[in-house]
C-alpha cells in the first residue's frame, strides 16, 4: 500500500526523465536517475523553502539533441538545470587523462543511472543509484536515505576502479544554492583553521582574486584594486563572478544561513577541498546571460577547476588502486 505519511517514496517522470521523490514530514527531495542522479529539489516543507538553484533553461535530457547538439565538452553546461550533481572522475574544465578526453565535470553527471529501492518503510526510505563510466573503468554508486521526522538527507557514495591498474580521479559534490533560500547577507560558517587557496586565473573580466595564503576570513580583493569583501558573507546581486578553494579541514562541514540554514557534513579526509563558486549576475555572455544568482559550496577531491590532468600534476587527485573502492558519506541538514 502506498503511503502518504511518515517516510515515503514516489516514482515519477519529469520532462520525460525518470525521477524519484524521497519525502517525510519535513523534507521532500527529488532525484533524477536519468540525468546523473541530480538532486533537483530539496524542499523544507514547514517553511516552503527549496535550497536548490534552478537554471532558467530548465531540465533537459542530455540524450535529446532537439535543444541543439551538445558537443563532447559542453554537455554539462548545455544541459545544466541547476540542481546538485555528482562530479566524477573529472572536476571543472575539460581535460585529457591517459588518452581519454573528459568533458567538464564528466562523466557521470551526464549519464543515466540505474535505480533500485533498498528501503521503504514508515521509518526510512532509500534508493541506490549506479552507473559505469564510459571512458574510464569506474563503477559509481550512491544511496540516498531519508529517515522519518528528520530534516537531513544522508548519502553514501562508492567509487570502484574496475581495472588492474592504478588510476586517478577527481570526485566532488556540485552543491549549488539559489533563490528563494540564497539571499544577500547570508552567512557562511566553517571550522577553525580553514584557509583560502586563490584561483590562479581570471573567472571573467569582472572576476576577483584572493590574497594568497590567507585564512578563511581574509577578504576577497577585486581585480581593479578597489574595496574589500568578506568571503563569509553572500554578496548582493550583480557582484562579480568568483571561485576560490578552501582547505585545512580537520572536520568536513559548513553552514550557510539567513532566516533558515543548511549544514553539510562530509568526509574531509577523502574530499579535502571545498570549492566556493559564485555567479551573481555579472557574467552577461554564455552561458549565464546575466540571469544567474547562485553560490556553490562543493566538497571536492582535487583542485583547481582545470580538470583531472592538472590535479594529477599537482598531487591533489584521488588515487585508486586496482579494484579499490572508495566510500564517501555525506549529509545535508536543514537548520530551522
Amino acid at each position: 500500500m502506498r503511503r502518504n505519511w511518515a517516510a515515503r517514496l514516489r516514482h515519477l517522470t519529469l520532462d520525460g526523465l525518470r525521477a524519484v521523490t524521497l519525502e517525510n514530514e519535513r523534507l521532500r527531495v527529488t532525484v533524477v536517475p536519468d540525468k546523473g542522479g541530480d538532486v533537483v529539489e530539496f524542499l523544507h516543507k514547514p517553511t516552503d523553502t527549496d535550497f536548490v538553484w534552478l537554471s532558467p533553461q530548465g531540465l533537459r535530457d542530455p540524450r535529446d539533441h532537439r535543444h541543439g547538439a551538445a558537443d563532447d565538452v559542453a554537455q554539462f553546461v548545455d544541459h545544466y538545470e541547476g540542481g546538485w550533481q555528482e562530479a566524477f572522475p573529472n572536476g571543472g574544465a575539460p581535460s585529457e587523462y591517459r588518452g581519454a578526453r573528459l568533458a567538464q565535470h564528466g562523466e557521470v553527471a551526464g549519464l543515466p543511472w540505474s535505480c533500485e529501492v533498498v528501503a521503504d518503510s514508515e521509518e526510512e526510505v532509500a534508493v541506490r543509484l549506479g552507473v559505469r563510466t564510459r571512458r574510464l573503468p569506474y563503477r559509481v554508486e550512491k544511496v540516498f536515505r531519508l529517515r522519518s521526522g528528520t530534516a537531513a538527507l544522508e548519502v553514501e557514495g562508492r567509487a570502484t576502479n574496475e581495472s588492474d591498474l592504478t588510476l586517478h580521479a577527481m570526485w566532488g559534490q556540485h552543491i549549488v544554492y539559489g533563490l528563494p533560500f540564497l539571499r544577500a547577507g547570508a552567512r557562511i560558517r566553517l571550522p577553525e583553521g580553514v584557509r583560502v587557496i586563490p584561483h590562479a586565473g581570471p573567472i571573467n573580466p569582472a572576476g576577483r582574486r584572493v590574497r594568497p595564503g590567507g585564512p578563511w576570513r581574509w577578504p576577497v580583493v577585486p581585480a581593479d584594486g578597489g574595496g574589500e569583501t568578506d568571503l563569509s558573507v553572500v554578496p548582493e546581486r550583480g557582484g562579480p563572478s568568483d571561485i576560490v578553494y578552501l582547505t585545512g579541514f580537520t572536520e568536513g562541514w559548513y553552514e550557510i544561513s539567513g532566516d533558515i540554514g543548511m549544514r553539510v557534513e562530509w568526509d574531509a579526509a577523502l574530499l579535502p577541498y571545498l570549492w566556493m563558486w559564485q555567479e551573481l549576475g555579472a557574467s552577461t555572455g554564455y552561458p549565464w546571460w546575466g540571469r544567474a544568482y547562485t553560490l556553490g559550496l562543493e566538497p571536492f577531491a582535487g583542485m583547481p577547476t582545470d580538470g583531472l590532468a592538472a590535479a594529477v600534476d599537482n598531487g591533489s587527485a584521488l588515487s585508486l588502486g586496482p579494484h579499490e573502492t572508495k566510500v564517501l558519506s555525506w549529509r545535508a541538514e536543514v537548520l530551522a
